[in-house]
Order: structure tokens, then C-alpha cells, then sequence
């Protein structure tokens, strides 16, 4: 008994091994962007169209700008008056922000294909593929050993 202890040891380090799992990652990564662009652009403003006019006794003027025109006359001792503004469209610098926003998926996943065999194994093919060759091997050397042992102890 004291033989076999050894022995058992020895056959379970070898039937012992690592469980192997597949790696199966379904990785999803989303990154999102988001760029701000100031654009420079011209609005135009446009006056209206304003119109006045005033009569008083003196004597007769013109005024005139980008925005009107102003003409004053004397008829029969009345002075008449007008102001006229032009159809101007004034140009006003103007900045704009537009905000682009743009968002990316990136996955990563791992495919899992199973593939058939032509044939089955056999029972010794799964048997060796459980135990292993070496495990065998030692298993027929300690079935041999204590058979020797067995008819050495009946020979004596």
C-alpha cells in the first residue's frame, strides 16, 4: 500500500490539466466626435423707405447722405420741404458656429465556426484523447509491476 500512494499521486498529477475556454469578446466602442466651425458670412440689413415733408416761409436747401435726401424749395412764399430715404441693403458682418457632430461604432467580435468530421472516433481514439498516451503508458507499467509483484510473492 505504501507503493501505491506514490503511484496514485503521480497518475493524478497527470490526469490534472487547465480548463481552456474560447475567448469570446463582443466588444462595442463608440466615440463621438464633435468639431465647432465658426463661419464668417455678410447679412444686409435694409432701411425702409421713409418719406416726410415740411413747409415753412424761409429760403430753399438741399441735404443729401448715404441714407436720404433732404430738398426744401420756396413757392409763392412757402417753403416746402422733403426727406426721402434711398433703398440701401448696409452690409453687417456676421459670425456663425456650426457644430458638426459625427459618432463612430467600432466592434470587435470573435466568430465561432463548428466544423464536422467525416467520422466518428472510436472508443480507444477518445479514450487516449481523455487520458492521454502518457497516463496509458504509465497505467500498463503499474498493472505489470504489481502482476510481478503478485507472482513473486506466491513464488516464495
Amino acid at each position: 500500500m505504501k507503493r501505491f500512494l506514490p503511484l496514485l499521486l503521480l497518475l493524478g498529477a497527470f490526469a490534472c490539466s487547465t480548463v481552456r475556454q474560447l475567448p469570446s469578446t463582443d466588444s462595442t466602442k463608440v466615440e463621438v466626435r464633435t468639431e465647432t466651425v465658426t463661419v464668417h458670412d455678410t447679412a444686409y440689413v435694409e432701411l425702409p423707405v421713409i418719406v416726410e415733408k415740411v413747409a415753412t416761409l424761409d429760403t430753399a436747401s438741399v441735404l443729401e447722405n448715404k441714407y436720404a435726401k433732404s430738398a426744401a424749395s420756396v413757392s409763392g412764399g412757402v417753403l416746402t420741404h422733403s426727406l426721402e430715404t434711398k433703398p440701401v441693403r448696409e452690409p453687417v458682418a456676421v459670425e456663425k458656429q456650426i457644430v458638426y457632430r459625427d459618432s463612430l461604432v467600432y466592434r470587435d467580435r470573435v466568430q465561432t465556426v463548428t466544423v464536422e468530421v467525416e467520422k466518428k472516433l472510436t472508443a480507444w481514439q477518445t479514450i487516449q484523447m481523455r487520458l492521454g498516451l502518457v497516463a496509458i503508458l504509465i497505467i500498463m507499467i503499474v498493472v505489470i509491476y504489481s502482476i510481478f509483484l503478485i507472482i513473486n510473492h506466491f513464488k516464495s
